[in-house]
């Protein structure tokens, strides 16, 4: 048997055109008799859940699941708003979601057994790991271009214009991409990385299965993303490579206040975390690391780094301190690099030009524009404060910033025009003295 009722709202599809007015329809014409409701909000891929699915009602027949499909920020923001449309399950890859999430205590407690906040806070939140998973970049086998092999490899000239990663403020495991550089080699280095990257950024696409796409179909060579989206397309050509050091980070499933089928979600939650729901994960098209140590172990396929990885514990992923900044993260990715991409790359080419002309009398200012180009002016400090981050209705752009916000807002956009000002003054004089001329 299949699904029997299913509508998803992928935003890219062309069904998204008449999803909106079908969705309302559906949740306010429910027919007398019908079988029990499960609602499920996911940034999960169709090609993902189907199969959890399609499984579960046919265990379960009267039972009818119904699923939206929503990136990350805007679930979080419905959510928040009260979780109006009465969903049962929230069904995610980015940790720090479910942190912001429970800190405004959006899930139902489990006293059996549920997941413990890393903040101690609502110790008994039911929402639980139900894979693992790390974050890396996605080629196709034929690309015409050298593999890179470490992140530090992105940054080479070779890449320009090859890269592609999904914009954090829309993208769940785009900012765990953007966390883990500010986790792993601290603020001011991790910024530094990221505003190095630009030179090589094509693409910032609004979501992430966007990004696996386009390396499928060759729209550009090399893509950031999360394993399980490259690890999908194996079949089609894309290759995955992970970036050392590989820090897991684990998926999660959650059980939603204010839904209206707690005994259906809760079967549903229990058949993921099953042995069977477990062996799912490792189905080709669905690739996910299972969580349960015996499938795992068992499985044949499991990438040697997330086994080594799993068994370190000096790295790992702190979702609460993504959690404590996640506005302020977001808004200043698109602050200083989502809204002067174009200007960034442009720098870049004209540093690389003259750099590429081996003036040793130039290299001075050449690292000022450097350091220029890869300064991030606002302290770690700044973006973790508490007012900032705490109005969690507003993480899209659906509803307006704070006025506090729109002054952080207004003020970064200030100082990243000023730095890219700057570096282009410099340029620009480095460029008329030309190659061996004082």
């Amino acid at each position: 048997m299949g699904p029997k009722h299913r509508l998803h709202d992928v935003f890219a599809a062309a069904s998204v055109r008449l999803f909106t007015a079908v969705f309302a329809a559906y949740f306010t014409s429910v027919s007398v008799g019908a079988a029990a409701e499960l609602r499920i909000l996911t940034s999960m891929s169709q090609a993902f859940f189907e199969p959890f699915i399609a499984a579960f009602e046919d265990r379960n027949p009267e039972i009818s699941v119904i699923v939206l499909n929503k990136n990350t920020n805007a679930s979080i923001a419905e959510i928040v708003r009260g979780n109006p449309r009465a969903f049962d399950i929230f069904w995610a890859s980015s940790a720090e979601a479910f942190e912001v999430l429970n800190a405004r205590d959006a899930f139902r407690r489990d006293n059996r057994g549920g997941q413990e906040s890393a903040s101690g806070a609502n110790a008994a939140a039911a929402f639980y790991p139900f894979a693992y998973s790390s974050i890396g970049w996605a080629q196709r086998g034929d690309s015409a271009i050298m593999p890179p092999r470490q992140w530090e490899d992105l940054l080479q000239d070779r890449y320009a214009g090859q890269i592609a990663m999904a914009r954090p403020s829309r993208s769940g495991t785009a900012h765990m991409f953007v966390e883990r550089f500010l986790q792993v080699r601290g603020w001011e280095e991790g910024w530094s990385y990221l505003l190095a990257l630009t030179a090589n950024i094509s693409t910032l696409t609004s979501r992430s299965f966007g990004v696996v796409d386009g390396v499928e179909k060759q729209r550009f060579e090399l893509g950031i993303t999360i394993d399980f989206l490259a690890q999908s397309r194996r079949d089609q050509g894309v290759s995955f490579s992970y970036g050392k050091p590989v820090m897991v980070i684990p998926a999660q499933i959650g059980l939603l206040k204010g839904g209206v089928s707690e005994q259906e979600a809760m079967a549903f939650i229990r058949f993921v975390l099953s042995e069977e729901g477990q062996t799912l994960l490792l189905m080709p098209s669905v690739w996910r690391v299972p969580v349960d140590d015996t499938i795992r172990q068992s499985a044949r396929n499991i990438p040697p780094e997330i086994t080594y990885a799993l068994k370190l514990n000096w790295l790992q992923y702190d979702a609460l301190l993504a959690r404590d900044r996640y506005w302020a993260v977001n808004a200043l990715f698109d602050q200083f690099i989502t809204s002067r991409l174009p200007k960034r790359r442009l720098a870049w080419a004209k540093y690389r030009e003259i750099l590429a002309r081996g003036d040793s009398r130039q290299s001075q200012d050449l690292a000022r524009v450097k350091a220029l180009l890869t300064r991030m002016p606002v302290s770690e400090r700044e973006a973790g404060d508490r007012i900032l981050n705490d109005s969690l209705t507003r993480l899209t752009a659906l509803t307006g910033p704070t006025g506090f916000q729109q002054r952080s807002l207004t003020r970064w956009a200030i100082q990243a025009e000023e730095l890219l000002i700057r570096a282009g003054n410099v340029l620009e004089v480095l460029d008329k003295k030309g190659p061996n001329t004082r």
